[in-house]
């Protein structure tokens, strides 16, 4: 049984939550706080294996309480937040904290029924999941940016623990660094923020993808969510393709649907890159990247928080270089500049 502390200052939300979590046989919620003082009483008597936890709440708030527990008592936590802006931005911020996964509160746009399923899922994913102590205080300042670049196009994909693993890479690549294409696992409402949270820490701009952005140097293009991206091609231009569609392994954006495309389009002028996740999705598509003569990395189990992504891409023989999340900012300027 997975352990699960709920931790809203809303009795409804409360209530809610219990009740979908409750009907899972898997899980078994220990407990309700309605605030952070009653949860750090709750976690050290029952211990539980996850928490989900709210931003906005009286006598302290969820990243404040976030940065103590992750210091003190890491754990895995989900963070379900409202889909205001400040919402948003306070459950990046906390996934930036330590927090393993985000995700949206139920109300007039986002169902119970909605929320379901993926806030089973979430919490099983979340159980497994490496989570490791962190500093107290806000993080330093931004590392400084490696250099060398090309016109190569560089693809992403990343879904449990991929927000850190990109802020890791982005804030490291150089002002005129390779164009690139990222499909990360997130809620709509919340990849703008994150790409507008990415730009004050690279010196790249990165942005949110709107139909029919070009693909150039010191450009970082970001899947919205709800949306699938692709890459198109047009002469010497390559842009994106933003669209709806069917969800691929459970997911929009897939993925998989981005390093199709990037085969497809580009063929061996692309690096693939494939980091910390849940499930198969991109694992494929990396593989026919690699077919189609791209070079291709996934990241390492040791620094994943989730290793099922890379995992399924290692297997398929998609992946020519497995490598530490610490090598990998490095690994891709050299392969776009070879």
């Amino acid at each position: 049984m997975i352990k699960v502390l709920i931790v809203d200052d809303s009795a409804v939300v409360r209530q809610i939550l219990q009740g979908v979590l409750s009907a899972d046989p898997e899980i078994q919620v220990v407990g309700t706080a309605p605030d952070p003082f009653v949860a750090r009483d709750l976690i050290v008597e029952r211990k539980p294996d996850v928490i989900t936890l709210d931003m906005e709440m009286p006598r302290m708030d969820g990243i404040t309480f976030l940065r103590k527990l992750m210091h003190y008592f890491p754990m895995p936590v989900i963070v379900v937040s409202s889909l205001t802006p400040e919402g948003s931005k306070l459950a990046l911020e906390a996934l930036s904290a330590g927090a393993v996964d985000v995700m949206c509160k139920p109300g007039a746009a986002f169902t119970v029924g909605d929320m379901a399923s993926e806030l089973v899922e979430k919490v099983k994913i979340a159980a497994y999941a490496k989570v490791g102590r962190k500093a107290l205080g806000k993080a330093g300042e931004k590392p400084g940016a490696l250099g060398r670049t090309t016109n190569k196009v560089v693809a992403i994909g990343a879904s449990t623990g991929g927000t850190v693993a990109l802020e890791y890479i982005l804030s490291r690549m150089p002002v005129d660094g390779p164009g690139i294409v990222i499909a990360q696992h997130m809620p709509a409402m919340f990849t703008k923020q994150f790409a507008e949270r990415m730009n004050h820490l690279s010196a790249m701009e990165v942005r949110e993808a709107v139909d029919g952005d070009s693909v150039v140097p010191g450009v970082a293009l970001i899947a919205p969510g709800d949306f699938h991206m692709l890459l198109k091609r047009s002469g010497a231009r390559y842009y994106v393709a933003v669209k709806s569609g069917p969800m691929v392994h459970r997911q929009r954006p897939a993925v998989e649907v981005l390093f199709r495309s990037v085969s497809s389009a580009a063929g061996a002028n692309a690096v693939g890159v494939i980091l910390t996740g849940m499930g198969e999705d991109g694992a494929q598509g990396l593989l026919e990247m690699r077919q189609a003569g791209a070079a291709t990395v996934a990241q390492d189990e040791a620094s994943c928080v989730v290793y099922g992504m890379p995992r399924a891409a290692v297997e398929r023989g998609a992946a020519e270089r497995v490598l530490g999340l610490d090598h990998i900012p490095k690994e891709i300027l050299h392969l776009a500049t070879s």
